[in-house]
């Protein structure tokens, strides 16, 4: 081998190491595009967080205030029911206080006994009001039309001059304690009468009477 041999042989490795050189940049310039490309940015990583707080802070201050409302409603549920069963026992009491009554026969009521039966119904009229000072409240339906959420039939009244479905006669009165029924009034309803007019709604912007 020649001198100008190895002069060329060393010339081409040396070319040819170049161009090596030359066809990898590129590539390497492109891997780091590509890293620079997936690496989220900062800013925006800590904006969706914020988001993901403020939705998570948003539904416990609803369910927070769920909560509340549940807690008022079963509190003031708490105060106006807790003697339903009390009450529903004590309107038994004062059933047969007015049955004592109703068995005196009007001959019988003579000025002996006038004390005893005024005791009576003042006793009576004392416990119903007891009762109404902690939300007990009659039902005096009579005249009224029927209505099956306070009222039990227990007989029909044919009456050709008052209109069907209308309560005639109290058998045994109802109570209510607060907005729900405690005893349906026990009655007797017409029928054979013209039907009943329905309610008239309220002129629109005037509140119903």
């Amino acid at each position: 081998m020649t001198d100008e041999t190895k002069k060329n042989g060393t010339d081409e490795e040396i070319n040819e190491t170049v161009v090596d050189l030359k066809a990898e940049t590129p590539v390497d310039e492109t891997e780091a595009a590509e890293a620079e490309a997936v690496e989220p940015d900062p800013i925006d990583l800590l904006r969706e967080e914020n988001e993901k707080q403020r939705d998570q802070l948003l539904r416990l201050a609803a369910e927070m205030e769920n909560l509340r409302r549940r807690t008022a409603r079963d509190v003031k549920d708490a105060k106006a029911y807790s003697v339903t069963a009390f009450a529903r026992d004590m309107l038994g009491v004062s059933d047969n206080l007015r049955r004592a009554l109703d068995a005196i026969p009007e001959d019988k009521r003579t000025e002996e006994i006038k004390g005893f039966i005024e005791g009576v119904e003042m006793t009576e009229r004392s416990m119903l009001s007891a009762l109404e000072r902690h939300g007990v409240n009659k039902i005096d339906p009579e005249g009224e039309k029927f209505d099956p959420h306070f009222h039990q039939a227990m007989f029909e009244v044919p009456n050709p001059e008052i209109p069907a479905n209308t309560v005639v006669q109290v058998v045994q009165s109802g109570y209510t304690i607060g907005e729900r029924v405690l005893r349906p009034a026990m009655v007797g309803v017409s029928k054979g009468g013209p039907k009943a007019e329905p309610a008239q709604p309220a002129p629109e912007g005037k509140p119903e009477e």
